[in-house]
This record gives structure tokens, sequence and C-alpha cells, in this order.
């Protein structure tokens, strides 16, 4: 019992330094304690017995408290202080002061130096007129920051011709610029911002694409965010493994391959009308006029390109041959490797004719030879039976009834199959479902990832498909369901969309491809 009574009276009546314990805080507005000063204070302060049997006691923070309350006490003389210090400022000294700081402002930022007004008279001081309200058509986060000694000089060049200009905040992002008779060029900013992003990214490219050994480890990453337009074809041979990463070797490469391709074509081409390969010279003739953009396509030399391609290629892989959607996958390489030699930048307006004759032979060439490189890495897409789709389709399934589980259920509910939606998706590459430009941004991605088009491109139709999740959750039919799932509404998508979407799927290969139990029920 002692010691519980000599342990209360140490935390009541112990003043040593102890952990915890409140300690004055001394700074610029709280100085040191004074017992001069503050003596009233330690009189004030009624004494308490310090008689352990009294059970009411002042405690030491008690103590503490009374003995600072003045620290806390706001008071009403911080007004008056203001007051007083207003009445003591001269305004030419304030006029002079806010001059320079916009003059700072002015040749920090390479802008011209705001007119001076002569600064008003000290006495009698005009009272200052409101200022305009910015025209109604200025819209956005448009922020403009008036000082004081702005408003005086309006007042005083209320009569000049020449309206003084409103400065800007240094704080203000450039995009909020805004002259006052004017309009907002956020828009124009954000281009220019832009376009200096996409030069500073070619450059890159460029100089990547130019050193002795390329860097395809590198090139890889810079490519999956997308490639440049100018620097795409260069790009797309290399990561396809048509053309070696020595610069050195790719032009005898390049002649190489194209002299092979067409002793090919004078081997076998003549044999399209054999009764052995009829039948398929004979489909992609008919396969070829519905493949898309029907402007460019339409064109008798683009036609008898293809019609090449596509013969030579079933008639030296003979385990697949030619299988309708292989047809497709020509079109995203020759529309790359022909827009290198041409400014038009819309397809659809593409004059082939305008092409000479040997560059046209050039692309043929290395499309052959990229598709070639492509279809290597899917070849059981296509051979009999088409297995590689089938599995692909399957694991699609599994993979949607993990991420989205109402969706997968309400499908199955109405019976329909993925086969019947997802076929497609996995035989084309999704050309069917997206524009053409997005076709080409899908496969910058594709090329630069390992297996894009056989791995990947599996976690791609699976954000796909549950990107439209609220549109398939409000059909509650079999022919609406599948009706929309065959005619998704992409054809006002852009490079955004598809980024959103690679972004996804990204997401969804690192959850779930290294650890394939995942998405097994």
């Amino acid at each position: 019992m002692a010691s519980d009574g000599a342990r209360k009276q140490f935390w009541k009546r112990s003043t040593s330094k102890v952990p915890g314990s409140i300690q004055h805080v001394y700074g610029a507005q709280h100085p040191p304690f004074d017992p001069l000063v503050h003596g009233t204070l330690l009189k004030s302060t009624p004494k308490v017995p310090t008689t352990p049997g009294k059970a009411k006691r002042v405690s030491t923070f008690q103590e503490f408290e009374s003995n600072t309350s003045d620290a806390w006490d706001a008071g009403e003389d911080d007004d008056e202080l203001l007051a007083m210090a207003a009445q003591s400022l001269n305004t030419e000294v304030v006029m002079e002061t806010a001059h320079r700081v916009l003059r700072n402002h002015s040749q920090r930022q390479g802008q011209p130096e705001p007119q001076e007004a002569p600064a008003p008279m000290p006495t009698p001081e005009p009272e200052p007129k409101p200022v305009a309200e910015p025209p109604a058509a200025l819209t956005g986060d448009i922020r403009l920051v008036k000082s004081v000694s702005e408003s005086h000089t309006s007042c005083a060049a209320e009569n000049a011709s020449d309206p003084v200009p409103l400065q800007r905040s240094q704080s203000l992002p450039p995009s909020a610029t805004v002259t006052l008779g004017g309009t907002s060029d956020q828009g124009a900013l954000a281009g220019s911002a832009l376009s200096e992003r996409e030069a500073s990214r070619l450059d890159k490219f460029k100089q990547l694409l130019s050193e002795p050994n390329t860097d395809l480890e590198e090139l890889r990453k810079l490519s999956w965010s997308g490639i440049p337009k100018p620097v795409r074809p260069m790009t797309w041979k290399l990561l396809s493994g048509y053309l070696p990463a020595n610069v050195d070797r790719r032009p005898a490469t390049l002649q190489r391959k194209q002299k092979e391709y067409f002793a090919f074509i004078e081997h076998y081409y003549d044999s399209r009308n054999d009764e052995v390969h009829q039948d398929t010279y004979r489909q992609i003739h008919i396969d070829i006029p519905r493949m898309s953009p029907e402007a460019l396509i339409l064109q008798p030399e683009v036609t008898e390109i293809f019609e090449r391609i596509l013969f030579i290629w079933a008639i030296r892989h003979p385990a697949s041959g030619y299988v309708q959607g292989i047809n497709d996958l020509v079109t995203p390489f020759f529309v790359v490797f022909i827009c290198e030699y041409t400014e038009e930048d819309d397809v659809d307006t593409l004059d082939v004719s305008r092409v000479p004759a040997e560059v046209l032979r050039n692309i043929e060439a290395d499309t052959y030879w990229c598709m070639s490189k492509l279809l290597d890495g899917i070849q059981d897409n296509y051979t009999f039976a088409q297995p590689g789709i089938q599995m692909k389709v399957k694991m699609l399934e599994e993979l949607v009834s993990r991420i989205d589980e109402p969706v997968h259920q309400h499908l199955d509910q109405h019976e329909v199959r993925y086969l019947q939606f997802a076929f497609r998706w996995m035989n084309n590459l999704l050309m069917r479902e997206l524009p053409l430009h997005c076709t080409v941004r899908l496969w910058d991605t594709y090329q630069s990832e390992p297996e894009g088009f056989s791995h990947f491109h599996l976690y791609v139709c699976a954000a796909f498909l549950v990107r439209w999740r609220k549109e398939i959750l409000e059909e509650r039919d079999f022919q609406e369901l599948l009706l929309f799932l065959q005619n998704l509404p992409t054809a006002c998508w852009g490079d955004e969309d598809i980024s959103l979407l690679l972004a996804e799927a990204y997401r969804l290969k690192f959850a779930f491809a290294d650890a394939p139990n995942h998405y097994k029920k």
C-alpha cells in the first residue's frame, strides 16, 4: 500500500521531466515566460493545499493551463493592430512596390512590360472602382488575379485610350492564360504540348534506329505505347524479325528477301489455274473484295498484290493452306508500308497508281515476309479444325468467368456461346471489330509484346468483352445479345480507346498470366 501511495504522489507532485510531460513552447508569438512580466498570473493562481488526504486538487497540467491561458486567448486586439498598420502605409510606396513586382513577372515570363500609369496623388485618394467582369464567352477554369496596385492603375488610367492589360499570376497553369478581350487558347496550347511530346518520342525512335546495332528490347519498350508514323515501317520490320538489328546488314537483307519473294512468284504463281490449286486461288479471289477498306482493296493493283501474297503463302504452307481470315492480316502491313511513300493520311483517298512500280514491288515483298513472320507464331489457328482458336476461345471463357462473373452468367443464361462471337475475334485478330487505324495502333503493342499476337491477344479480347458489360447486361434476348456482340459500336474509336483497352489487358495479364490456376474453376 505504501508503494501505491508513493506512485500516486509521484504522478501528482513530481515536476521532473518525464516522457509525455508538457513543456513550454517558445516561439515568435509566445516568448519565454518572464516572472516579472507575468507575476500577476502567479499571484492569481490559487494555492491548493498539498495534503494527500484532500480529494480535489489542481493537477500539474491544470496549473500549466492556468499559467498559459493568455497564450490561447485570441482577444479583440488583432483587428486593431491591422487597422493601425493600414493607416501607416503610404500609397505611393505601395504603388512603387507593386509595379516593381509586375516588372519582375513580365521579365521572367518573356512578356512585354505593362504600361505604367501615373501614380495617383496621396491625397485625396480616389475610391477604387470595380473591375469589369470578363466577357461571358470565356468559359472553363480561368482565374484572373488582380493585385491592389492594378485596381489603382485602372482608376488613374480610366480615360486613357489603351486599357492596361491584367497580369496573370505566375502560379496559374499555362492553359489558363487568357487575354481580357479574347478567348482561351487551351486547345492550341494542349496541341502544342502534344506535338512537343510526339516530337520528343520521334527523336528517341530515330536515335534508337540509327544506332549501329539497334537495342530491340529498348525498342519494344518504346513501341508499347504506340509508334510514330514516320518510323513505323522500319520499326515493324525490326520487331517482326524481318530485318536484322545491325544497320549495315539491312540493305543487303532487304535486297535478298525481295529477290527471294519474286523468285517464288515466277515459280509458283502460274500454277494458280491448275486443278490442284484452283480452289485455293478461287477462294482468295472471292475473299479479297470483301475486305476493308474497300476504296483501297478494290483498286486493281492492290487486288493483284493481295492475290499474289496470299496464294504464294498458301502454296508454301501446305499444313494449313489458305483459310478465310488470313486475308485480313495482309492489310495492316501493306497500309503501313505504302504510307511511307505517300502523304495521304486517309487510306480511303489513297491512289496506289501514283506510287512507282518498283516501290510497289518492294512493298509487296516486305508485306509478304512480315505477314509470314506473324503467321509463324499463330499457325495452329489455321490448321485443320483450327485447334489454336478453339483453345483460345475456351481460355477466354474461363478468364471472363473469373474477372466478371455477372457477364459470364448473363451470357450463359441466354445460351450465348463464346464461339459464336469470339471465334472471329481470334481468327481476324479483332480486325473486323475495330477501324483500321485502331488496328494499326493495336499492332504496335502486339509487335512489342512477347507472343503478342498469340498470348497477349487473349487478354485484349477479355478486356474488350468486359468493356461492354453495361450494354451486355441490359440485353435480355439471345438474338439481341448476339447481334450486339457481332456489331460492336467502335466506328468512332481512336487511339485513346485502344490505349485504355491495352492498359486493362496488361492488368489482366499481370494478374493471370503467371498464375493460370486463377482462371480455372
